[in-house]
């Protein structure tokens, strides 16, 4: 399921699988493609990529691409064709609410105290006059909706991105986003809470809930993107990044709004134009 972009509705898993597939590369060096050392454009495309796992990184491509036509796209098909527009908007307004904790708690340590501000406001506008985040009320009062999640907080912090990572399952990552995946995962009070509690239910169902969302959203998209482009892996990787940079910079210093891909739980909504390298890119916030 190579979704052009995070999804942490879906990252409940991403922590184990994340560690999976980094101890698939320890024993996947045979993916590693080495840098071309006679020819400068060559090097500089290299460069520009930064997938030096790209024959690691292909090869779980492929195996996303395969259970996504068999098992992720059909199923989003059926999602969307059962359940009503109005339904699939709550159930979408509502994952983002509980992810609100873990924004708010982003922003603060991004020392973004005006989204921090917004955030808090929109999770205790939702929870209550929203009926527990299944109405979006907030919205409604110039609260927009605006994720974070602990791979910008590193970003912001400086942590460079590292080598491009593609995760089973999960699709486009990088080493810096693989880890605020992992910390996310363990950290986010929801799954704390159902680990306490004896409810790992919940976390599953909330992972599936926001892969089945975030997937009906992109079906023609992604049919778009796979048919028109002329390397599939090296388009998605290059709008990953993209979509990575406009997120860290939230949507600003040169980013610019994507027409193609609409806005859902906890994926980004903005393209930016390709950088050489993000390494640790700094937010801008207002004191």
């Amino acid at each position: 399921m190579n979704f052009p972009g995070n999804l942490p509705g879906f990252s409940r898993f991403r922590g184990p699988v994340a560690a999976v597939a980094l101890l698939a590369f320890g024993g996947s060096l045979s993916g590693c493609v080495m840098p071309p050392s006679d020819d400068p454009v060559a090097l500089a495309a290299y460069k520009e990529a930064n997938d030096p796992l790209e024959g690691f990184n292909r090869a779980i491509f492929g195996f996303n691409e395969g259970t996504d036509i068999l098992l992720f796209r059909p199923a989003a098909e059926i999602y969307r064709g059962v359940v009503p527009n109005p339904i699939r908007n709550g159930i979408r307004n509502f994952l983002r609410n509980l992810r609100s904790p873990l924004t708010i708690a982003n922003e603060l340590l991004q020392a973004d105290w005006d989204g921090a501000e917004v955030a808090t406001k929109r999770f205790l506008i939702n929870t209550t006059v929203g009926i527990g985040g299944v109405l979006d009320v907030a919205a409604d009062h110039d609260l927009p909706y605006k994720a974070e999640d602990f791979g910008q907080t590193l970003a912001v912090w400086g942590v460079p991105e590292g080598p491009y990572l593609v995760l089973p399952l999960l699709g486009p990552s990088n080493f810096r986003d693989t880890t605020g995946i992992a910390a996310e995962a363990f950290g986010d009070p929801v799954n704390l809470w159902a680990a306490n509690t004896d409810r790992d239910a919940i976390p599953i169902g909330r992972a599936v809930a926001g892969a089945l969302d975030a997937r009906a959203s992109l079906i023609e998209p992604i049919d778009d993107m796979r048919r028109n482009s002329l390397d599939y892996y090296a388009s998605l990787r290059s709008l990953y990044r993209q979509n990575r940079i406009s997120e860290i910079n939230d949507g600003q210093a040169g980013t610019s709004a994507s027409p193609e891909f609409p806005e859902f739980p906890e994926f980004p909504e903005d393209d930016a134009p390709p950088v050489e390298n993000p390494g640790g890119v700094s937010k801008s916030s207002t004191p």
